[in-house]
This record gives structure tokens, C-alpha cells and sequence, in this order.
């Protein structure tokens, strides 16, 4: 069953060089976690319009072929050492959701 991992930047980038950092080190591995986890991109930073409530700064919306999946490349040392730089540069909420 596929799952999806929607990232949600709840306010504004506080240290650019750090989300350049967390974009680039993202970019030089994103063959790799296609290869190994089956990510594929669905919406990074996408034109969005609230139409319930507070429009979030901005949202990601990845594909995995399982939420195990998913959970195996956020737990991956490659993105754990991405995820370091966006830690520093931005509020989120990160959730995996299992699809039908």
C-alpha cells in the first residue's frame, strides 16, 4: 500500500544557508533514495491556496511504495545528515500517512 510523507514548513526560513544545505545534500542523494526507498516527488513547494484555515509557508509531499518505506529513508544516515540542516533552518512538521 503506498504511503506518503508530507513535510509542512510552519514558518519562515530562519537560516537560508542551512536550507541550501539541506536542498543540496538532498539533490546529490536523491538517486539513491529512488534506487534504494522508491521515493518519488510529488509536490515540493508547490502553488498552494488554504481554503480552511492559515496557508503554511510551504509543503512537500513525497510517495513511498510502503510507510516502511518511508520510514526506512527518513531513519537513512543519508538523510539523517541532510535533515541536520533543515532542523536548523526551518519550522516543520513531518508526518507519513498510509494511502489506499
Amino acid at each position: 500500500m503506498p504511503a506518503y510523507m508530507i513535510f509542512t514548513r510552519t514558518g519562515p526560513v530562519t537560516d537560508q544557508a542551512a536550507m541550501d544545505a539541506y536542498g543540496a545534500a538532498n539533490r546529490a542523494n536523491a538517486g539513491t533514495f529512488v534506487a534504494n526507498f522508491g521515493l518519488k516527488p510529488l509536490s515540493v513547494y508547490g502553488k498552494l491556496e488554504a481554503v480552511e484555515g492559515p496557508a503554511p509557508e510551504g509543503i512537500v509531499l513525497l510517495e513511498f511504495p510502503t510507510a516502511q518505506a518511508a520510514r526506512d529513508w527518513y531513519d537513512s544516515p543519508e538523510y539523517q545528515a541532510a535533515l541536520t540542516h533543515r532542523l536548523n533552518g526551518a519550522p516543520y512538521t513531518a508526518v507519513i500517512i498510509e494511502g489506499l
